[in-house]
């Protein structure tokens, strides 16, 4: 066999999961080595989970509204962090919802990834049980899954 036929295709449309986590972190360094090796656009997903909120926020409009902008502002950092690195098209996109099922139900639907990549283990909510999240997008992702630690 030769070199070529254990080339992988280059990928055009990366999506990448992040949170404040560490694995998150890898796997945002990760989407970022790829979409420059690959000259693919970048899609930036984080996903708002309403339900680590309690009864008193959840009615707080002043709160949701600051707790949204503070996610939209770290999303607009991780893009900036990918364009400085010399990705070309930087996508972002804030969901709603419990993340492993928001991102296969909603988000690949919507932006059509050929990959998608994401940190093992998240500290925040539903997430917080180890890899749940990555498991669940793992199994269901109708697209490849990289799963970062």
């Amino acid at each position: 066999m030769t070199a070529e036929q254990f080339t992988l295709p280059k990928h055009k449309n990366i999506l990448v999961g992040v949170d404040d986590s560490a694995d998150a972190q890898y796997a945002f360094l990760a989407a970022v080595s790829h979409a420059l090796e690959d000259g693919a656009m970048l899609h930036i997903v984080t996903v708002f989970e309403t339900d680590e909120l309690n009864v008193f926020q959840a009615l707080d409009k002043d709160e949701l509204t600051n707790r949204r902008h503070a996610i939209e502002r770290r999303l607009e950092e991780y893009k900036q962090q990918a364009i400085d690195a010399g990705v070309k098209t930087v996508h972002v996109v804030l969901a709603e919802g419990e993340p492993g099922e928001t991102i296969v139900k909603d988000v690949i639907p919507d932006v059509k990834p050929d990959i998608v990549i994401v940190g093992s283990a998240t500290k925040k909510g539903l997430g917080k049980y180890w890899g749940s999240q990555a498991a669940y997008i793992a199994k269901y992702a109708p697209v490849t899954v990289m799963v970062v630690r």
